[in-house]
C-alpha cells in the first residue's frame, strides 16, 4: 500500500488588539455651567485612551485630556491640565 502525499495543515492565529478609552471620575465641585449658567455640582473626569491586546489595557496611545461634567445640563467642557491641579488642591 502506497501513501499519498501528505495534505498540506494550516495554522490559524487570532490576536484581538484595540483601543479602549475610558472614563475615570476625580472628583466634584460646584461651580457655574458655561452652557447652563446653573450653579451646580461639575463633576471633574479624566478620559485616558489605551492599546488592548487580549481586552487588556497595556499603554496610553495619547495623553490623557480632563473634561469638567455639568450635572443639571450633562454638557462636557475640556478643562486645562494646570485647573485640574489646582480645583483638586
Amino acid at each position: 500500500m502506497r501513501a499519498g502525499p501528505a495534505s498540506p495543515t494550516v495554522e490559524v492565529v487570532f490576536i484581538l488588539f484595540g483601543f479602549r478609552t475610558s472614563h475615570r471620575r476625580l472628583g466634584v465641585r460646584t461651580m457655574t455651567c458655561d452652557v447652563c449658567g446653573m450653579t451646580a455640582a461639575q463633576g471633574l473626569v479624566k478620559r485616558s485612551t489605551k492599546f488592548t491586546l487580549f481586552f487588556i489595557p497595556l499603554f496610553p496611545v495619547k495623553r490623557p485630556t480632563y473634561l469638567r461634567e455639568c450635572t443639571h445640563c450633562g454638557a462636557t467642557r475640556p478643562l486645562p491640565e494646570h485647573q485640574v491641579t489646582s480645583l483638586m488642591a
